[in-house]
């Protein structure tokens, strides 16, 4: 029985141990963390990367194809024995100079399809953005509230043992039964194993945040959460949805290379216009004038390869991407109704009367504990008030995270931020 007493040094222990091991103790509200998180993050200064980088294939599609010089000289012409001979007026000398003009305005279709996927990276970019932002909301609130239930184990844990410690006084004189006292140390052990679990969470919830926000591996992250109500907020569903369809950047990613490969089809078909090759050529003693100016024309005849497959496969792919992208609205739609239904029934659950009831629950279970000391209730009584106390005020707690979860869930349904956590 003595060592059930040791548990209390051992969660004080732990306690002071965090304390010190994580000593820069960072408060933060949640605007604060989001833009610490955009600042710093890594994995969205990688994507941010490729977004620049699809930029960059804008410019490079504008560009024309470089002139092609070709030229071609004797070397040797079997009688002088001389390599490079053109002195005298003798020897050949060939200079070619050509250009490809392209038509049916492939270089223009070309850039509209590199802006095309420029715009789907940049909604990568925002996607990401928005997925780990609604992590980083979640474990926010998820830290505040585990923060919350370590004050509610905290303080049943002290009351327990300073019960725990009387009544073992009481045994020691003969004036309790030993059933009693076991009855108090398994409450305490329970409550001991309960926080030790709270903990754990809180430690892992430490570990993503601080990876998310890219603070200090010794810090230690403290969320500052509105508790109160949130006020009654006018949600529209087809508003919603409107909104969702502008903001939402997975679907407009859909959207986005819907385009991209509408306009690759129409880029499939330009190229099977032939491109004309325009030169011009001077040769020297190698045709019918000693020295001869001429002009080149060229364009492949397209009687065998007219890019056919080429351009059934981007339309196989347009009418792919049709498909996902009313996929997508369709499943947009549902979100926002889901997240709204969801934020509503959380809302009717979390009032101001709710807050007053907590408050009063705390004067009651204040009263209890005095008179359970004083042997006006037994102890069957005054344990299973101490369990209903317990479960209630989780239970609470757990409302107010669901209730941010529901908020959370709204604004990533939506993509905006409909109502502030």
């Amino acid at each position: 029985m003595k060592s059930l007493l040791i548990f209390p040094v051992l969660i004080f222990t732990i306690s002071t141990h965090r304390a010190q091991a994580q000593t820069d103790t960072v408060k933060l509200n949640f605007q604060d963390a989001e833009k610490q998180f955009l600042e710093n993050n890594l994995s969205l200064l990688a994507q941010k990367y490729n977004v620049e980088a699809s930029k960059a294939l804008i410019q490079q599609a504008k560009l024309w194809d470089n002139p092609v010089l070709s030229t071609d000289q004797n070397i040797w012409d079997g009688g002088t024995h001389k390599f490079f001979n053109h002195a005298n007026g003798s020897g050949q000398v060939f200079v070619q100079l050509s250009q490809v003009f392209a038509t049916a305005g492939k270089r223009s279709k070309q850039v509209q399809v590199a802006q095309d996927d420029a715009k789907v990276q940049e909604a990568a970019f925002n996607d990401l953005m928005r997925n780990m932002r609604y992590n980083l909301q979640l474990d926010f609130s998820q830290l505040a509230t585990l923060n919350a239930q370590e004050q509610v184990y905290k303080n049943e844990i002290s009351s327990a043992t300073n019960l725990v410690n009387a009544i073992q006084k009481s045994f020691d004189a003969g004036n309790t039964s030993m059933k009693d006292l076991i009855r108090l140390k398994a409450l305490l052990f329970g409550l001991q194993n309960d926080m030790v679990e709270n903990n754990r969470q809180v430690n892992d919830l430490q570990t993503e945040l601080k990876t998310l926000l890219q603070t200090k591996e010794t810090a230690f992250i403290y969320p500052l959460v509105n508790d109160k109500p949130v006020e009654n907020t006018n949600l529209d569903i087809p508003t919603l949805i409107a909104q969702a369809m502008t903001n939402r950047p997975d679907y407009l990613s859909n959207q986005y290379q819907l385009n991209s490969a509408t306009h690759n089809v129409a880029y499939q078909k330009s190229l099977a216009v032939p491109d004309i090759t325009i030169g011009a050529a001077y040769d020297k003693n190698s045709s019918y004038a000693p020295n001869y100016y001429g002009l080149q024309i060229g364009l492949p005849l397209p009687f065998f390869n007219r890019n056919q497959g080429n351009i059934k496969s981007a339309k196989y792919t347009m009418q792919s991407q049709e498909s996902t992208l009313k996929q997508n609205e369709l499943q947009l739609k549902n979100d926002v109704v889901a997240a709204v239904n969801q934020y509503k029934l959380n809302q009717q659950l979390f009032s101001t009367q709710q807050i007053e009831f907590n408050e009063q629950y705390d004067k009651l279970f204040t009263s209890m504990l005095k008179s359970f000391q004083q042997r006006q209730i037994s102890l069957v009584e005054f344990v299973d008030f101490f369990d209903t106390y317990k479960d209630t005020k989780l239970k609470i707690l757990q409302q107010q995270y669901n209730l941010q979860k529901a908020i959370a869930d709204l604004n990533f349904a939506t993509g905006t931020t409909i109502i502030k956590s």
